[in-house]
């Protein structure tokens, strides 16, 4: 009995102690002057008891940038598998009679792929590789002929465009493109700008893509900077758009990625292009569901179609990888809409939102997480440390929890990730997401400690008062302490 009471107060003092230097590290970065006016929520838990060994405000529900990207890959690995794959389909309304024409229309049918022509994916020069395996397929089908249209149907996804809380500034931008059924090349379009002196308005060169009927009204000017400082604005599927911001000046040719406005239309042209390149007649054009639906023409179901084949995509697994390693946004779009398209047949954000609160709801009981997006770029989301330390402590005990967590950067080591805490403690023994947006920046994930212990926890800091470089250093005093913990 005395042997026991000897090594209790032996060890208590120990684990106290790792306890408070974590609690302490929170504290002072609480008290950091930058951060006096700031919205703060910070949770670490131990995840062998679930117990909480430090906290901030664990309960405020703040935006928390792209660290929401842990609900959307979490939820996909939970409810499709790490081995599901999203599908592209290819339909006729007709018959091939015996001389390879199709009498009929030929329909592709797109089913929310995001790897298609990615360049996470697609080596530079590859990225229309996916199309010439379409186009050999339909050879092997036997087509050499259509009497009909190529018809692109993306409307598995409906067309809202956007998630609800996205801004008019990043709509138009590279990281804003949204949700869609067709995603082609991370529906990318890459702007080429000529600069003179400067504040001198440059001059739009070309786009790649071509896109036919693009109208941009530029007021990107030539400045004394050295990297790229505009920004692109414009609506979903619209064609009108607005430049504005500063390139360097005196370049010959300065390239600005935005969004693809309408990618269902963008694959009908190219489709149709690379079916005509390769020799089969087309006798009546191309066309795109939406513009069908806009037109009040009759559009028949696929059930009274015939399939010629499927195509699948890459994996969860693959896709959650980029999702979280590189914070790929549109592949995060896309997981919420394959599980809403999945489990309540139609692939909207707003279906697979509902069907993924729902379903954490029953495992977490979270009944105040707010959820507008997947990507974490929606001002609207609201989700506190708390509820993302339970997610993490859930995930921890499941089947998925190695899959899952190999999705995560390592600190000083790769990812987001690979140049926080470099050379420092907790180099190599946090894994987690990061998430920056204007005076947003947050941290979730797991810390694997020199005392052995495993630990979860999430921070989030919104409106702070000093540079987002600043504001890391502060929360590496935390990621130390943790992994001295």
């Amino acid at each position: 009995m005395k042997k026991i009471f000897f090594l209790l107060l032996f060890v208590s003092p120990i684990a106290l102690l790792g306890q408070t230097s974590v609690q302490t590290a929170v504290a002072s970065f609480v008290d950091y002057w930058a951060f006096k006016n700031a919205g703060v929520t910070i949770t670490v838990r131990d995840l062998a008891d679930g117990s909480i060994i430090a906290s901030h405000n664990r309960d405020l529900a703040l935006p928390p940038a792209s660290i929401a990207k842990l609900f959307s890959t979490a939820s996909a690995f939970e409810i499709l598998g790490e081995k599901y794959t999203p599908k592209t389909e290819l339909y006729t309304d007709g018959k091939i009679n015996t001389s390879g024409v199709l009498e009929g229309n030929l329909y592709l049918r797109a089913l929310g792929d995001p790897t298609l022509g990615s360049k996470y994916f697609y080596d530079e020069g590859a990225e229309d590789q996916y199309l010439n395996s379409w186009i050999q397929d339909m050879k092997l089908s036997g087509i050499k002929e259509i009497t009909g249209k190529i018809i692109v149907d993306g409307s598995a996804f409906g067309y809202q465009g956007c998630p609800e809380g996205w801004t008019w500034g990043d709509m138009g931008n590279y990281y804003g493109a949204g949700p869609s059924a067709v995603i082609i090349n991370d529906n990318i379009l890459q702007y080429y700008f000529k600069t003179s002196s400067v504040g001198k308005t440059s001059t739009l060169i070309r786009t790649v893509p071509e896109i036919e009927g693009l109208r941009l009204l530029n007021n990107i000017k030539g400045q004394n900077v050295s990297g790229d400082n505009s920004l692109i604005y414009g609506a979903p599927y619209s064609l009108d758009l607005y430049s504005s911001g500063s390139l360097p000046y005196n370049r010959s040719s300065f390239m600005v990625k935005g969004t693809v406005p309408d990618p269902e239309k963008l694959l009908s042209k190219k489709l149709y292009d690379a079916i005509i390149t390769n020799g089969i007649k087309v006798s009546d054009g191309y066309d795109y569901a939406r513009n069908l639906w806009m037109t009040n023409t009759d559009q028949k179901s696929y059930a009274s179609m015939t399939l010629i084949k499927s195509w699948e995509g890459k994996t969860i697994e693959e896709i959650a990888f980029h999702t979280n390693m590189q914070s790929v946004n549109i592949f995060a779009e896309q997981l919420v809409c394959l599980i809403g398209y999945e489990k309540k047949g139609e692939g909207s954000t707003a279906y697979g939102l509902d069907f993924i609160m729902d379903y954490w709801k029953g495992k977490l009981g979270l009944k105040h997480l707010h959820l507008h997006d997947g990507s974490g770029l929606s001002r609207t989301n609201a989700i506190s440390s708390n509820q993302f330390t339970l997610l993490l402590k859930y995930m921890a005990g499941s089947e998925k929890y190695a899959v899952f967590k190999s999705t995560l950067p390592t600190a000083g080591q790769s990812g987001t990730l690979r140049n926080v805490c470099k050379g420092q403690a907790a180099d190599g023994r946090v894994f987690a997401k990061s998430g920056t947006m204007n005076r947003i920046k947050s941290y979730a994930g797991y810390v694997k400690s020199k005392s052995g212990k495993e630990l979860c926890f999430s921070m989030t800091v919104n409106n702070y008062d000093c540079s987002n470089s600043a504001t890391v250093d502060q929360m590496e005093k935390i990621f130390n302490a943790m992994a001295n913990y």
